[in-house]
């Protein structure tokens, strides 16, 4: 069925390209093993219900200045998130065999905070989602439920082998290995906060200069 096929190759790229939920998933498998990357990497389950059904009932652009304002709004966030990983990583201490992941929810609330001022799935589904699911459904609703089933199960999917391999490992990571990691996946928080602030706040000066 060429639209789920259209939907796999979608997830797969989205699912794999670096990004604030890609870096969250690292970081929280480091911290918390595969429990917390999984719930981490399921945040799309919950964040993006509001975003396709908004984009799939209302098939138009976004007011550049709302895409500027959320690229600001995410990035300073992602930032934010990256600051804290660096300094807990400078004290942090490699998990013990059958610890209880940390800060499970919090996490989850970071995750799905991120996603939401996140422009890219907002622009993604506007752009690609909406029309491919809208002339979907024209033909018939399998189709269209196909589509979107392929997508979430390679985008989900790629981040929870990730999560999976990752949360495996982390066990045998020394102290400075582990502090290392953690702060690396630190540093992804930072870059990806960037990519998102820094052309976010060129536009909005843009448009309000």
């Amino acid at each position: 069925m060429r639209e789920l096929l259209l939907g796999v190759s979608l997830g797969l790229g989205a699912g794999l390209s670096p990004g604030p939920l890609l870096s969250l998933v690292i970081s929280a498998s480091l911290r918390g093993g595969f429990p917390a990357g999984l719930r981490i990497a399921c945040v799309p389950f919950l964040s993006d219900l509001p975003v396709v059904l908004l984009a799939t009932t209302v098939v138009g652009a976004l007011p550049a200045t709302l895409v500027a304002a959320l690229s600001v709004a995410g990035g300073l966030y992602v930032v934010h998130l990256g600051v804290g990983t660096i300094r807990d990583a400078r004290r942090a201490e490699p998990p013990a065999a059958g610890g209880n992941p940390p800060g499970g929810g919090r996490e989850l609330l970071h995750g799905v905070v991120v996603n939401m001022l996140n422009p890219h799935p907002w622009l993604f589904w506007i752009a690609v989602g909406a029309p491919a699911v809208t002339a979907a459904w024209a033909r018939t609703p399998v189709v269209a439920v196909a589509f979107v089933f392929g997508f979430y199960l390679v985008l989900v999917g790629s981040k929870v082998v990730l999560a999976g391999l990752i949360g495996a490992g982390r066990h045998r990571l020394g102290r400075r290995a582990y502090r290392l990691l953690l702060g690396g996946s630190g540093v992804l928080l930072l870059v990806a906060g960037g990519v998102l602030a820094v052309p976010g706040a060129a536009a909005l000066a843009g448009l309000t200069g």
